[in-house]
């Protein structure tokens, strides 16, 4: 293919990206109601009583508070930044011991994840789990650990993956920190609480809320490849998490067409002096040999 050729249709790709990525997410958004011709009415955001401080708020970037104290599953007194001394990203999770369903959904999900992964807690991160119920003791945290690291099949190591205790005081500053809304039901005798996972970075900041009580692995993976900030995860992981953002409402990471249409302009920017300097090069060694 001659090379005026070879232009024109790297110039047509690049059109057609730059404009059907724009027209495809334009496409997808739904018809408003008064599109479609119907009357739309006002929608009542109102959050019920009983769901009042329960959910979670997304804090990017939000300080943990790395001296609020707890007692690991051995009764040894620790404090959030001994999880996060070692370099490694954390993956934290607020629960309760007792709790009668959703945060064994929450651990068995996240359980799931780390199991799918190739990296092992303790290892390129660390899990910790606190409860958030100042009733349970170091011997329900031991018993649950156990469970769990049972399950999990591998050799977490030291505070690798650890349950820990704590009172409303330190608990309470942590759940704050990242976002974590609950509070005990009279009614039910039950806390009242959100689902979901938090991902911190070595230096102690929220890096990524998981929401929900199923993990994709490539969620986690990518969540922990962008708390460690390299430190973790291979090149491949950084290109893949260069190309994807996390998406609240989705729950995952999802393609970031302006980073995508952002390397795909630097691809046909090489790819177009790549071709050019070899036509120049023909052209001078055509040249050469004539003469």
């Amino acid at each position: 293919m001659k090379l005026p050729r070879l232009l024109a249709l790297i110039t047509a790709m690049t059109l057609v990206i730059t404009v059907a990525a724009p027209a495809a997410r334009a496409g997808a958004q739904p018809a408003s109601p008064m599109a479609r011709g119907i009357e739309a009415k006002p929608v009542d955001n109102t959050l019920p009583k009983e769901l009042e401080g329960i959910g979670i708020e997304d804090k990017p970037g939000a300080e943990v508070p790395r001296d609020a104290r707890l007692r690991d599953q051995e009764g040894r007194e620790v404090t959030l930044g001994h999880y996060l001394d070692a370099g490694k990203p954390l993956v934290l999770v607020l629960a309760y011991y007792q709790c009668p369903m959703l945060c064994s959904m929450v651990l068995n999900g996240v359980l799931n994840a780390m199991k799918a992964t190739a990296w092992t807690a303790g290892n390129e991160y660390r899990v910790l789990v606190v409860s958030f119920d100042p009733r349970d003791t170091v011997e329900l945290a031991k018993q649950k650990r156990d469970s769990y690291v049972g399950a999990y099949g591998r050799d977490v190591g030291e505070r690798g993956f650890d349950f820990a205790v704590g009172d409303e005081a330190n608990v309470r500053r942590i759940a704050d920190a990242v976002g974590f809304g609950y509070r005990w039901d009279e009614a039910t005798t039950q806390f009242a609480h959100a689902a979901g996972a938090f991902v911190v970075t070595p230096e102690g900041r929220l890096s990524r809320t998981l929401y929900g009580v199923t993990f994709p692995e490539t969620t986690l993976r990518l969540a922990l490849v962008e708390a460690g900030q390299g430190t973790i995860g291979t090149t491949l992981d950084r290109v893949i998490l260069f190309c994807f953002h996390y998406d609240p409402k989705e729950g995952s990471y999802v393609v970031a067409t302006w980073r995508l249409m952002r390397a795909g302009g630097a691809l046909t920017v090489l790819l177009l002096g790549a071709l050019l300097f070899r036509h120049w090069r023909n052209e001078r060694l055509g040249t050469r040999e004539a003469s």
